[in-house]
């Protein structure tokens, strides 16, 4: 049996129309079609035909229904400037993290999603109102990733190939999800991160999420949450140098343009030092990349414990992703630079993680 939902899905995740899915594989535009939507069903012969075309295993074919990523729970940050296929081919991965997290939401009791929802508030009033949920206090924002794993949001990274996707947050079923590009620096994204919490936590399923203004709302929220006013003004001096700004912005762990930005956004850089500031971070090499920022990436804590605790019970990533009918390649790409564990193909040893706070599910 074969369900119409995979191939769907399958096809945009590798970018593909449904044209193009014919001229790879000779079969008629009408027939895929048909396929896709379960008027007929596709013999033996030609699933093996699609699925040698969209590098996807058999198995992946004959699997339960898959229900794709809400679309209108989706803030995309660049929707005008990138392409209707990216965007679904983006989503399609998403949909395959979270069938990787239903498998082990099944096998490990995971932290309970604690993340608020609030209609009203600002985003400043909204990301206090979170760190005092989560008693951060006025202190500086700790890893991101974990911060969001213990308060229950499953987080992945996007597949390295859609590299103009910066990151997106939906939830599904109640469960939050935040998908994250690992391609650039550390500090934005540290940012990204707080841009998706903020969406999670303002423009939830049932309220509109897309647009000029709910981007900016994003990154208001994420400038307040990475960065406390009473910290900033404890430490930032009214009319910093840009040197003060460049040594300052370890405090926060944020790139100089985010610090800079935070530091008008509170009064700290008036208008024409704000754009002097800019100016000058720009012919730095600020404004694309952040020379001389921070090494260590951000990694996941759920993950590497849940492959640890896995390989320890003898399942090796290739029966994980046998069993999701998915290559191992297809299963190391949601976890791209958020985990050291192996995902197969690299001999026999296991990169050492924490000792499992996880349990496995009886």
């Amino acid at each position: 049996m074969v369900t119409p939902s995979r191939i769907t899905i399958a096809r945009k995740r590798r970018g593909m129309t449904l044209a193009d899915l014919a001229k790879i594989t000779t079969l008629s535009l009408q027939s895929l079609s048909n396929y896709e939507t379960g008027r007929t069903a596709p013999r033996r012969a030609t699933i093996a035909r699609i699925a040698a075309a969209l590098d996807f295993p058999e198995t992946f074919f004959e699997g339960p229904e898959l229900d794709e990523l809400p679309a209108d729970g989706i803030s995309w940050r660049a929707r005008s400037k990138t392409s209707a296929r990216t965007l679904d081919a983006a989503r399609s991965a998403g949909t395959l993290g979270a069938m990787l997290y239903d498998w082990i939401d099944r096998r490990f009791r995971l932290p309970a999603p604690d993340v608020p929802s609030f209609t009203k508030p600002d985003p400043e009033t909204a990301a206090d109102m979170v760190r005092t949920r989560w008693g951060l206090g006025s202190a500086p924002a700790p890893n991101m990733v974990h911060l969001l794993e213990s308060h229950g949001v499953r987080v992945f990274s996007l597949a390295p190939d859609y590299v103009e996707v910066d990151a997106f947050a939906v939830w599904r079923d109640g469960t939050p999800f935040v998908f994250l590009s690992t391609m650039k620096s550390v500090e934005r994204g540290r940012f990204d991160a707080a841009h998706e919490l903020g969406h999670l936590v303002m423009h939830g399923s049932d309220r509109a999420c897309s647009g000029p203004e709910a981007e900016r709302q994003a990154n208001d929220f994420a400038s307040a949450f990475l960065m406390p006013t009473a910290s900033v003004l404890g430490h930032m001096p009214r009319g910093a140098h840009v040197d003060q700004i460049i040594k300052a912005k370890s405090i926060w762990k944020v790139s100089a343009m985010a610090l800079t930005y935070r530091m008008r956004d509170l009064g700290l850089l008036s208008d024409w030092q704000y754009r002097s500031a800019c100016t000058e971070l720009s012919k730095r090499g600020y404004r694309t990349d952040e020379p001389h920022g921070m090494k260590q990436r951000e990694t996941s804590q759920v993950l590497p414990k849940v492959f640890q605790a896995l390989w320890a019970s003898g399942i090796r990533p290739a029966v994980v992703a046998a069993e999701l009918g998915l290559t191992t390649e297809e299963m190391n790409k949601m976890l791209f630079g958020l985990t050291v564990t192996m995902v197969e193909g690299e001999g026999d040893r296991a990169e050492r993680a924490a000792r499992p706070a996880l349990s496995l599910v009886p």
